[in-house]
């Protein structure tokens, strides 16, 4: 019976921390780290200040874990990617519309790293787990070079970091400078068609840096 109780209770843990940890997302995804408050957290995962310093600590430890989380959960997404070697071309394209509709559908992935940017990576620094989620990220991409580069497809030259990071900032400016381009180009960045035609756009032109 007391192996039940503690079963129990550690599923309950679970729950007050992940609910915890959803509702810091979506706070400071909205207000940042500075205006997200340790009571709105708590209020809306219906749970109270005590509990976010007894699983978390403090307020900064909380949103080194939301940064570690919304990492986590693309690389989550991306490893369910089932992508075709035997077509490195393709795989690529399929990355790429991968993580630009990881952004588009998860806006608050995107706030969150502007938010920690416009704080230096201060919290990113402190965290001993984000080096290890980028080396997944990159893992994913680099068996698709590896493959272009054995059929003779890809260039050999290739920095991995490069790619991963023309690929991710093709997809990620887009969507943290939606708003103000839209102003400044006189163009409805969030139309459907004009999403669709830069998704098209990035992809050729992830392809075309790569190959031969």
């Amino acid at each position: 019976m007391q192996t039940r109780k503690t079963g129990v209770r550690a599923q309950q843990a679970d729950r007050t921390r992940d609910n915890i940890l959803k509702a810091a997302v979506k706070v400071f995804s909205k207000e940042g780290f500075t205006g997200g408050r340790v009571e709105q957290i708590s209020t809306l995962a219906k749970s109270n200040d005590r509990m976010i310093y007894y699983y978390f600590g403090n307020k900064e430890k909380l949103f080194i874990s939301v940064l570690e989380h919304i990492y986590a959960s693309f690389n989550q997404a991306e490893a369910r990617l089932r992508l075709d070697l035997t077509d490195p071309e393709q795989a690529l394209r399929e990355l790429v519309a991968f993580i630009w509709d990881y952004y588009v559908r998860h806006p608050e992935f995107v706030t969150i790293l502007a938010t920690e940017n416009l704080h230096q990576g201060q919290h990113a620094r402190k965290s001993q787990n984000l080096k290890a989620l980028s080396g997944e990220a990159v893992g994913v991409l680099r068996p698709i070079i590896e493959a272009g580069q054995a059929k003779g497809l890809f260039r050999d030259d290739i920095d991995i970091t490069h790619a991963y990071l023309m690929i991710a900032s093709l997809c990620y400016f887009y969507n943290s400078n939606r708003h103000t381009l839209s102003s400044f180009l006189a163009v409805d960045l969030a139309d459907k068609q004009a999403k669709a035609d830069w998704l098209v756009f990035i992809s050729d032109l992830a392809l075309r840096g790569l190959r031969r």
